[in-house]
């Protein structure tokens, strides 16, 4: 099976999104020793925000592409390469500002593309991803799940893949990381016993 691993942190070491979304592929791994990861570092490595060039390259042929065109046209080829060659997928997604940060906003920009992984039909749009399972690693300073601050970072996930037609999605989830060492250290290993008790008891 074909992993495809998501960070998207700012903050390199000090992620705690990387921390748990790089025990999560190696509890998969375990699990799974046949598994096969393509890693991708949204900071790191930064796909560049859909614009106006993004759309002229999709519409033209690759021979009249500039330069420009022509590497915003490989971005988007090789984000959704991966994506559909990926059985799973596993995304780190910390909280900025109520929202997923930007660089994974970029990312999912890339990858819902119509008639590759959706579709739009005269019953309505289908998602042509169902296939696929999706591993959520969230994570928050605050305490925000059921709560309106939370509608524009899982909420958007769910609705975003669920339009791409995964209903397979799981959080591990490590919340209220800013509100001091003790809940800190108990979000983070709660979040651990979740990884390696819970999220392949029924693989």
């Amino acid at each position: 099976m074909k992993l495809l691993h998501i960070d998207s942190s700012i903050l390199g070491d000090n992620s705690a999104s990387r921390q748990l979304s790089s025990q999560v592929v190696n509890a998969w791994q375990a699990a799974e020793p046949s598994a096969v990861v393509t890693y991708r570092d949204l900071a790191a490595d930064a796909i560049s925000h859909f614009s106006a060039t993004t759309l002229v390259a999709a519409g033209t042929t690759a021979e009249l592409r500039n330069a420009a065109q022509q590497h915003e046209a490989e971005l988007s080829a090789q984000a959704l390469a991966e994506f559909l060659a990926a059985d799973a997928v596993v995304i780190a997604a910390p909280m900025y500002n109520f929202t997923i940060p930007t660089q994974l906003k970029a990312w999912i920009d890339r990858i819902a593309v119509a008639g590759q992984t959706f579709r739009y039909t005269e019953a309505g749009p289908e998602g042509l991803c169902g296939n696929k399972k999706v591993v959520v690693v969230s994570t928050s300073g605050g305490l925000h799940v059921g709560q309106a601050t939370g509608v524009a970072h899982e909420e958007y996930l769910k609705v975003m893949f669920g339009f791409l037609g995964i209903t397979d999605i799981e959080f591990v989830r490590a919340h209220g990381l800013a509100y001091g060492d003790e809940v800190r250290t108990k979000a983070m290993s709660d979040a651990q016993t979740h990884i390696s008790e819970q999220l392949f008891v029924a693989a």
